[in-house]
């Protein structure tokens, strides 16, 4: 059932052209600064874009001018577990890694520990209406995010297209707060 839905939410989101990438992604960047969290937050954990994912990238400078602290994750693949890093430039500081994903070169490193973050904007696959997530079945994420503070946000991004009505969840799957789309805002009810 997960792989379906992997296959079939991804197909349909490689088809999207990179002008509605653009232009979606902006609508859902707006949203995300707009959020009363991130207005507060000093350090938030975002990520850069892979396979036609809701691009944050065009957040980095709005954090940046706000004085926050910028972290992405980076792939470690041989312990198949994300180091949180800062990212200070993403013309210096950046290299294809790990799956093909822009990540930090060796000598631009900057580990910071989870109990530093205090927001965090998730990718994903799929998304239910219930803010439960379906990655790309490695765990870099299930296992991350039981890292952070209690209390840290956890927002996903996602396409209208990448919403489904219903995700069973496995036990170590971590329910966003909230899921934002284009077109609308899911939150989780506690």
């Amino acid at each position: 059932m997960k792989k379906e839905i992997r296959r079939k939410i991804l197909q349909a989101r490689l088809a999207l052209s990179n002008e509605e990438v653009e232009k979606k992604s902006k609508i859902v960047c707006e949203k995300i600064l707009g959020l009363p969290d991130i207005a507060k937050a000093r350090t938030v954990m975002a990520y850069l874009p892979f396979r036609k994912e809701v691009s944050m990238v065009s957040l980095f400078g709005a954090f940046w001018a706000e004085g926050k602290r910028v972290i992405i994750p980076v792939c470690d693949a041989c312990r198949t577990a994300l180091i949180p890093s800062e990212l200070k430039s993403i013309e210096e500081d950046l290299q294809p890694g790990t799956w093909g994903i822009l990540e930090p070169k060796p000598e631009k490193l900057r580990p910071v520990g989870p109990g530093g973050i205090d927001f965090v904007i998730v990718p994903g696959v799929a998304f239910d209406l219930s803010c439960n997530r379906l990655g790309y079945g490695v765990g870099y994420y299930d296992r991350f995010l039981p890292q952070l503070k209690e209390n840290t946000p956890k927002i996903a991004v996602a396409f209208e297209l990448q919403m489904v009505e219903a995700l069973i969840p496995d036990q170590y799957d971590i329910p966003m707060d909230a899921v934002f789309t284009e077109e609308k805002e899911y939150y989780r009810q506690r």
